[in-house]
């Protein structure tokens, strides 16, 4: 594939364009790609790919752990689908992509990828709303039952109910509207996240306070919850947006309860640099090493446990803590248990 000046009209592209030979080597980059990565345009050129960028599958296996895709071998394949991945960026860090390829031929055989890079963080592919709608009908259709019947339990028979009857039926009338808003705040932030609309409210929070108030909540539909705290005395607070970091931690709070012992769990915080860490550890069956990799995956549901919700939870998180310019990572060790790790800059992040 032509280098140099032959490559010029690369840089009139809109996205990152990284070209990569056959034997792997890259060929040509746009000034959009050295952003990205990090590296420059002399340090790319002529390099492995392979070594240089190694990038990866969703799932973490290499992308050239098998060789070329078979489907290459085909004429009639033109384009590669849309696919995540990762690449190594300079600093050492992994940076998520959206790539989509052109296959440049010739006579004979496939000679080089033309790939177009989206960072994840920007734009993500539009969901199918027939398949979101699909997964969230039978999660709304619980609790909108259970406010209907209450409801009109209290108006047919207030006057026969004693005063803790009826707060108990308010309570729960209350929790199950608490987890339909959740559940229309999800699908709201599904499309903001693909589409690159969300907007964050930062400010200062307390997160070892926010930590309580999220467990206190989930106490009502897991009554055995109990939580260990370790928090020193001085931890920070971060610049952030609460309702969403709320929102994150009251996902990965409900799935210990739900897919472990609620009796066994541990939030704790550490201050690591610039960043705080906020790990939300279980004790239970752990998730199984084949399923790891794929937790985050929108629809996903682990087979364990009890296999209940959207599949869309840790999804969305994922998503709200890197607008943040955090992360949130996952381990898990099979028959003892797993921790959620979010980590959060202390100060204002450029995702704002």
């Amino acid at each position: 594939m032509e280098t140099g000046q032959g490559m010029a009209w690369l840089e009139q592209v809109p996205d990152s364009i990284l070209c990569v030979n056959r034997d792997r080597t890259i060929a040509a980059v746009n000034a959009r790609t050295t952003d990205l990565v990090g590296f420059s345009a002399e340090e790319l050129v002529g390099s492995d790919c392979a070594e240089k960028l190694d990038p990866r599958l969703a799932d973490g296996r290499s992308v050239w752990a098998d060789g070329w895709h078979r489907s290459l071998r085909l004429r009639s394949v033109r384009r590669l689908p849309e696919q995540e991945l990762s690449l190594r960026c300079s600093d050492g860090t992994a940076r998520r992509v959206w790539l989509t390829a052109a296959v440049v031929r010739d006579p004979q055989s496939f000679v080089a990828l033309m790939c177009s890079l989206r960072p994840v963080s920007e734009i993500r592919p539009t969901p199918d709303g027939m398949e979101v709608i699909a997964a969230c009908s039978h999660e709304l259709r619980s609790p909108l039952t259970s406010v209907k019947g209450f409801s009109q339990l209290l108006m047919r028979r207030w006057d026969q109910l004693a005063e803790d009857q009826k707060f108990e039926l308010l309570e729960q009338i209350h929790h199950d509207a608490e987890r339909v808003s959740r559940m229309v705040m999800e699908l709201l932030d599904i499309s903001r996240l693909e589409t690159g609309r969300l907007k964050l409210k930062p400010q200062r929070v307390d997160l070892v306070r926010l930590v309580h108030v999220v467990v206190d909540k989930w106490r009502l539909e897991y009554p055995d919850l109990v939580c260990e705290f370790e928090f020193a005395e001085d931890f920070p607070s971060v610049w952030a947006d609460p309702d969403k970091i709320e929102q994150v931690l009251a996902n990965l709070v409900e799935n210990s309860a739900k897919y472990a012992d609620p009796a066994q769990l541990r939030v704790s915080g550490v201050v690591s640099g610039d960043r705080v860490q906020i790990a939300v550890e279980d004790r239970g069956e752990g998730i199984p090493a084949e399923e790891l990799p794929h937790i985050f995956e929108k629809f996903y549901r682990c087979r364990g446990g009890r296999p209940t919700g959207t599949g869309l939870g840790l999804w969305i998180s994922r998503g709200l803590v890197e607008a943040h310019a955090g992360r949130l990572e996952a381990s898990s060790v099979p028959g003892e248990g797993s921790v959620l790790t979010v980590t959060l800059p202390l100060t204002a992040a450029k995702a704002f």
